[in-house]
């Protein structure tokens, strides 16, 4: 195969521009191949152009000349063709000044170079040439520059080595130009031009087969800003202005870079390859299966050839082989296993342990078990020791040889130690890790079980929202161990009374398998609860009783099933009165005497609204079923509720003042709800014509502003004005009551003429004029023609007119 060819070089003699080594020198094309295109050289004109170093003399001696940076560079063209080429600076004579050459080859889209060479492999080839031929190119070249440097593999290893601290970010910086569009460019700031090549030969030996030949690249420029090409190196001086983002620069000639590198497990482990002098394990790795820039195949080529690597790497390798056991043989993976257990090691992170439980479950059985104990081993020690509760275990039969014993006996007693102490238990996923470890090792743990599991069981409803990171390995731990699971669900279902929502919650969460011959009651009422409450909607009562069936036990044989129904259908809010007379009748007060639930029933009373006419009937009930139960302040405020329940039937005791002031003095702080019932069931009464005088005069002349507040608010209620509207002798004996008793005290004074004004008045108006004749034909029939006048006054003149007068014409009515 032969390359088309170009020269192109600087202005000679009095050509050139003669102002200043910052001005560009005017060049020409001195000979070109007839196959290259002119748009080829509209292109390749800005990209061969050369200038010197800042500071670079007009003038050099030979041996200053040859140290002048070389820009060896290869770049990709509109048509998708390659101009690779080696640019030089020149001194044509003497006393000529300073120029520049750039012989070029020109590869066609498509092409490569003979023998699919990489362009960074002509670097120092004798080939190129520093001018222009004697006479014009007959023709293609018939071989291309043929390559030196490439071959010198120590001199590339050793400065691979003096490179070191910056190599992972340089080869992660690489493998982001392959892989992305409009990724920038990556800058290295060298001293010398062939510092930078060899960067590059470097990179193309580590980057994956199809991108090395694509790497663009220049070696030396001084206006980086314009480079075209993927890397650019430039000198040290031309370095400052690179302060755009699509720049990654590395200052190769200043101090170590900070930090710990980039995190790219790929750059990270070539850049070891790179250190330990071993780039031929490029050429190994790239022979295993894996996507380009794959950290897993040079991970693990890199493990098989005895080179460290960080945890990263390690990860990466157990990784790759977990899903391609089958890619190595048994001596690499022998190899692979050694090495990812060694001894010694103390960075191991949590992602390598997961990836080593993935590589032993790929392994298991596909492996001898001299090769797959070590990282059973590792595992397991890891979970004793590393505290680490998401490491993948082995399975059982990965120590039933010697070497599980050998295990056994170092961790079994750690394990026993920390089982046994006070605070296991209470970090569910590290007690779940122990116990599933001593099942693997046989360590006999039965003696602990109880205390062990007695503590794990409050410590699972602590769980958040969602499944709980522990729950697949508890899962699993119950489905191995038959004893622990019945120790645990036992333990689970005597704690749920206590807090029965809280297991419906990890119930919900974690599906744990009590579908067994074990009873279980609560737990599953607590399993049927959600599906009873969706189906029930506000029958919360028949929720009850649907848990209830769940349980398969009554409530007179087991009444704690009693207290998970009702803790599970009101988890929020109070029984109200209604439901609290039903949960009653369900089942006996001793039922609910022992499960505790009488305390929801008599906070259901006393949380009534003082319009629930069930709550005096619970009330009732509840002092008659909890007699010793029920004390102090609760038990006066029941009280309470009873004797309203005794004043609307009639059933109560003389001196109803006295007595509910007497049992509100022992219900305090008294609930307003109760009060309102017990004085307002009392007002009611009292504003019925039947009612008992002596009752309504102690209420009207107790002074109590509580009482007589009640007998307001009770005669302003719509039943009380539709009476008044429509009985005559009704309004008529409510005129009288609210006139009588002038000097019964400032409360009731109060309280008697806003009633007559507020209430009677409107009342009154809006009657015809035979009904106010009725009502004052009433008040007559009622009392003397002076209580009768004093009506008529008072509803002839309006307003304020019962007041001195009104009131002297009752008193002489009275006196009469």
């Amino acid at each position: 195969m032969s390359l088309a060819q170009l020269h192109y070089t600087s202005a000679t003699g009095g050509d050139g521009p003669g102002t200043g080594e910052a001005e560009p020198i005017r060049a020409r094309f001195t000979a070109v191949d007839a196959a290259i295109p002119a748009s080829v050289l509209t292109e390749a004109g800005p990209l061969l152009a050369y200038e010197t170093p800042a500071g670079t003399a007009p003038r050099l001696p030979d041996t200053s000349l040859r140290a002048l940076p070389e820009a060896l560079s290869f770049s990709v063209l509109s048509d998708g063709s390659h101009l690779l080429a080696r640019t030089v600076a020149v001194q044509p004579a003497p006393d000529s000044t300073v120029g520049f050459h750039a012989h070029a080859v020109h590869l066609p889209a498509g092409t490569r170079l003979p023998g699919n060479a990489l362009p960074i492999t002509a670097c120092r080839s004798a080939r190129w040439a520093a001018t222009t031929p004697d006479r014009t190119l007959p023709g293609p070249l018939a071989a291309p520059p043929a390559t030196g440097h490439a071959r010198d593999r120590e001199g590339l290893n050793d400065f691979a080595v003096s490179r070191g601290p910056w190599l992972a970010g340089v080869l992660a910086d690489l493998r982001r130009l392959c892989g992305q569009e409009d990724a920038g460019r990556v800058v290295l700031v060298e001293r010398q031009s062939a510092d930078v090549a060899r960067w590059i030969a470097l990179a193309c030996v580590a980057l994956p087969d199809g991108l090395a030949e694509r790497l663009t690249f220049t070696t030396y420029t001084r206006h980086p800003q314009r480079a075209p090409q993927q890397v650019v190196g430039v000198l040290p001086q031309d370095a400052h202005e690179l302060t755009g983002p699509g720049f990654r620069v590395h200052t190769c000639t200043g101090p170590r870079p900070e930090g710990s590198g980039p995190e790219d497990a790929w750059a990270e482990t070539a850049a070891r390859i790179w250190r330990s002098r071993a780039p031929e394990l490029f050429r190994e790795a790239a022979e295993l299966p894996g996507e380009p820039f794959a950290a897993g195949p040079v991970a693990v080529t890199a493990l098989c050839a005895g080179i460290a690597l960080g945890t990263t790497g390690r990860a990466a390798a157990a990784g790759w082989a977990a899903e391609r056991p089958y890619a190595l043989d048994a001596k690499r993976t022998r190899q692979l296993v050694d090495a990812l257990t060694a001894p010694g090691v103390d960075d191991r992170t949590g992602p390598e342990f997961d990836a080593a439980g993935r590589l032993f479950a790929a392994l298991d059985g596909r492996s001898p078990a001299t090769t797959t104990a070590p990282l059973a081993a590792m595992l397991v020690t890891e979970a004793v020791r590393g505290g680490n509760g998401s490491v993948e275990l082995p399975g059982r039969t990965a120590f039933s040889g010697p070497e599980g014993s050998a295990v056994a006996s170092v961790l079994g007693p750690e394990i026993l130690t920390e089982l046994s102490s006070a605070g296991v238990g209470l970090d569910v996923a590290r007690t779940v890790q122990l116990l599933r470890v001593a099942r693997l090792l046989g360590v006999d743990c039965a003696d602990l079980l109880p205390s062990v599991l007695r503590r794990l069981a409050p410590a699972l409803l602590e769980a958040g929202d969602g499944e709980p990171g522990w729950a697949p390995a508890l899962l699993e731990l119950m489905d191995e161990q038959f004893d622990v699971r019945t120790a645990l669900l036992g333990a689970l279902d005597r704690i749920a009374p206590q807090d029965p929502s809280g297991v419906e919650r990890l119930l919900g969460r974690v599906p744990l398998p009590f579908t067994g011959t074990q009873l279980l009651p609560h737990l599953r009422m607590c399993a049927e609860a959600p599906e009873a409450k969706a189906a029930c909607g506000p029958d919360r009562v028949g929720a009850v009783h649907r848990v209830l069936r769940a349980a398969g036990m009554s409530p007179f044989a087991e009444p704690l099933v009693l207290r998970t129904a009702v803790g599970l259908v009101w988890e929020e809010g109070t029984v109200t009165a209604g439901e609290g007379r039903l949960l009653l009748e369900a089942a006996t007060s001793d039922a609910h005497r022992t499960a505790g639930t009488w305390s929801h029933l008599v906070a259901a009373a006393l949380g009534a609204p003082a319009a629930d006419e069930e709550a005096p009937e619970l009330a009732h009930d509840l002092l008659r079923g909890f007699p010793e139960e029920v004390t102090g302040r609760e038990r006066g405020a029941l009280l309470l509720l009873e004797f309203a329940r005794e004043i609307r039937s009639d059933a109560a005791a003389p001196e109803w003042a006295e007595r509910v002031r007497a049992l509100r003095r022992d219900a305090e702080p008294v609930e307003a709800e109760v009060l309102s019932h017990a004085f307002g069931a009392l007002a009611e009464r009292l504003l019925a014509p039947d009612r008992p005088e002596a009752e309504l005069y102690a209420l009207v002349h107790s002074g109590d502003p509580d009482l007589v507040a009640a007998y307001d608010r009770a005669a302003r209620e719509a039943g009380v004005l539709s009476r008044l509207k429509a009985e005559p002798a009704y309004a008529a004996d409510c005129f009288g009551v609210w006139t009588a008793h002038p000097h019964a005290g400032a409360e009731w004074s109060r309280t008697a003429d806003a009633l007559l004004e507020e209430v009677l008045r409107p009342a009154v108006r809006a009657l015809s004029a035979d009904g106010v004749a009725a009502v004052e034909e009433a008040v007559g029939r009622s009392g003397s023609s002076g209580r009768a006048e004093a009506f008529h006054d008072w509803n002839r003149r309006g307003r304020g007119t019962l007041g001195r007068i009104g009131r002297r014409i009752a008193g002489r009515v009275r006196r009469g």
